[in-house]
């Protein structure tokens, strides 16, 4: 965070998940609470997240490559390309989807959310 965010106003988030909420993990945040704000998040509500959507778009384009990647490497670069081919302003409005993503999640009183 202090590399990303030297200006000390980043906000870490994750969804929940078990391995996120893990002793190890929960032992670090709470090591390093003074480096940054911890966002926190309804439990295990991953479609929550932008990232899903994210990873769901690079795979996506991952799992269409000819030919598909064969070897470990490939796989770990595969993604990078369609990251960087990404539109203009995907991301953007992935974030400015948030008000209407907490909307629809109050509406089914944390359930799974409609959209």
């Amino acid at each position: 965070m202090s590399i990303v965010h030297s200006d000390g106003l980043g906000q870490f988030q994750h969804d929940n998940a078990t391995p996120h909420v893990s002793r190890v993990a929960t032992k670090c945040l709470q090591e390093h609470s003074s480096d940054f704000r911890h966002f926190h998040w309804p439990p295990k509500s991953p479609d929550m997240n932008i990232i899903e959507d994210i990873w769901d778009a690079l795979l996506h384009v991952v799992e269409k490559r000819s030919p598909p990647p064969r070897t470990s490497m490939d796989l770990l670069t595969a993604p990078q390309d369609p990251w960087c081919e990404f539109r203009p302003g995907y991301l953007q409005i992935l974030v400015e989807s948030m008000p209407h993503r907490f909307a629809s999640l109050l509406c089914a009183h944390g359930g799974p959310p409609r959209y």
